[in-house]
């Protein structure tokens, strides 16, 4: 008979009831402060563009005038139906890109929140048009002094999205976009909570 040692052998340890390599799963988490900050810089210039285009249709009956005058200028050798069909064409042409430009900037701020690639690219884009309607229109189509407040607000706007481009090239807004999809590991319920 063989001999029993003095001392029991412990049990074996416990399996865990989890597996720490759990399958990821897709969730939907806040995106960092920065991209927030982005957002509403968007937000915000959208309202300001939305005003300043709502306020541009208003006064044109007072700018038509003014921009014929200023087509005037150029060559004074033409009839007056020329002119004042120019003024339409100029007016209806910045007013044109100014909505444009606002509803593209509105479907690539979407984009952008939905982590598309290269969005920033086109948002940038779309801040060059901006700023380069507002210097050529600023002796032609927003003379007078009704387009005062309106050149500010426009200014106002690049300015707004220009904040907004900044705060989207933030480490952590670049971070939060390569990723592409938030990834989390989902925790099993403990089965001895049950």
């Amino acid at each position: 008979m063989p001999a029993v040692p003095s001392e029991a052998k412990a049990p074996p340890g416990r399996p865990p009831l989890s597996n720490p390599n759990t399958a990821p799963v897709l969730a939907k988490l806040t995106p960092p402060f920065s991209v927030r900050v982005c957002e509403l810089f968007w937000i915000v210039s959208f309202f300001v563009g939305g005003f300043a285009i709502v306020y541009y249709f208003i006064i044109r009956k007072e700018q038509l005038p003014l921009i014929s005058d200023a087509v005037r200028a150029v060559d004074a050798t033409r009839s007056e139906q020329t002119y004042t069909t120019a003024a339409d064409i100029i007016f209806w042409s910045v007013f044109g890109i100014l909505v444009g430009v606002l509803l593209v900037q509105i479907t690539l701020l979407v984009s952008f929140m939905g982590r598309r690639p290269q969005m920033r690219w086109w948002q940038l884009l779309t801040w060059v048009i901006q700023v380069a309607t507002l210097a050529l229109s600023l002796d032609l189509a927003l003379t007078g002094s009704r387009a005062a407040p309106l050149r500010l607000v426009l200014a106002a706007q690049c300015g707004l999205v220009l904040l907004a481009l900044l705060a989207g090239v933030m480490p952590k807004a670049l971070a939060w976009s390569a990723r592409q999809h938030d990834i989390v590991r989902q925790q099993p319920a403990d089965a001895s909570a049950r």
